[in-house]
């Protein structure tokens, strides 16, 4: 006996309802994979791309350097000294840039002040309230 839309139970149309959630979601699972697989390669991809990248601008940054080196040289300082004068020039901006990123990532730079202040303030103020 084939049931119509009308005739069917409460609990028949709660079980259908649950198996085709079911199905859909056994057939969304290997989406969800296959989705993921290819995230992950574009991802791997792109960071390879990223360090080749980091990797070219290091050698371009070498060539330019030893060109100062070059250049100054050839303004009649002694190459050995062009050299320590753009070595420690480059050594000396290299350790502001470190410096400064430790000091930024230092845990007390690194809290949300404005978020404790406000906080500390909305708990005094409830205080006075309740009060």
């Amino acid at each position: 006996m084939q049931h119509t839309t009308d005739d069917r139970s409460l609990k028949e149309l709660f079980s259908d309802l649950s198996g085709s959630i079911s199905t859909l979601f056994r057939k969304e699972i290997p989406l969800a994979r296959a989705e993921t697989s290819e995230k992950i390669t574009q991802s791997m991809v792109a960071m390879g791309a990223i360090v080749g990248g980091a990797i070219l601008a290091l050698a371009a940054l070498l060539v330019l350097l030893q060109a100062l080196v070059i250049a100054i040289s050839e303004l009649g300082v002694p190459p050995g000294w062009a050299s320590l004068i753009v070595g420690v020039i480059v050594a000396a901006i290299a350790y502001f840039m470190i410096h400064k990123g430790t000091n930024d990532l230092k845990a007390s730079s690194l809290a949300p002040n404005r978020t404790i202040d406000s906080l500390r303030s909305d708990a005094h103020m409830a205080k006075e309230q309740a009060q």
